[in-house]
């Protein structure tokens, strides 16, 4: 039986939570909190179902943002629930997304940074923890201002650390941690 897709509102929810309970709950993202505090972050449910359309959308989304007011608009998050469900699909897809940033000539302005229900940083296995600092519910494109990154970078002095705290609050955490923090039922 084929099951619906899921409603664009419940997407977001779904997003919402992961963002609320892992990004800003477990502090992955020391510059998260404040632009979801003060409602700067664009949510955008991607209706594309290949490459193409959603190629479209990511240039839609990043002349919406390159010309928003950063005090209404600070960052986007384009989330993917109907494209690039295999994470090397999704990986590829990248390089053309970065090609597009720079066609657009707002490499240096904008930047985009991955998550992926299945993410896996290189030279890592599938289900080691430390990847789940980059696992969303849905595939998702970050759309951050480099401005905003450098603002941030400055105010938080250890900066270039987050990488490595993230991986060992993953690896404290641990997969059950994780479902529980997720609301996940079962195992793994």
């Amino acid at each position: 039986m084929p099951t619906a897709s899921p409603s664009s509102q419940s997407v977001v929810d779904a997003t919402q939570q992961w963002l609320v309970r892992a990004v800003i709950g477990l502090n992955l993202c020391p510059f998260a909190k404040a632009v979801h505090v003060k409602r700067q972050i664009r949510y955008v449910v991607s209706d594309a179902t290949g490459t193409e359309g959603l190629l479209a959308g990511l240039e839609t989304e990043l002349r919406a943002l390159a010309q928003a007011d950063p005090a209404e608009v600070d960052t986007t998050l384009l989330i993917v629930p109907h494209a690039l469900a295999d994470f090397l699909d999704y990986n590829d897809f990248l390089y053309f997304a970065e090609r597009l940033l720079k066609s657009m000539r707002l490499d240096g302005i904008l930047q985009i940074a991955s998550f992926h229900p299945d993410y896996q940083f290189g030279g890592s296995e599938p289900e080691d923890i430390e990847n789940y600092t980059n696992r969303a519910p849905y595939p998702i494109l970050h759309l951050l201002r480099e401005d905003s990154i450098a603002r941030a970078v400055e105010a938080f002095p250890d900066a270039a650390d987050i990488y490595e705290r993230n991986q060992e609050t993953m690896r404290r955490l641990g997969h059950d941690g994780w479902r529980k923090l997720m609301g996940e039922a079962g195992g793994e």
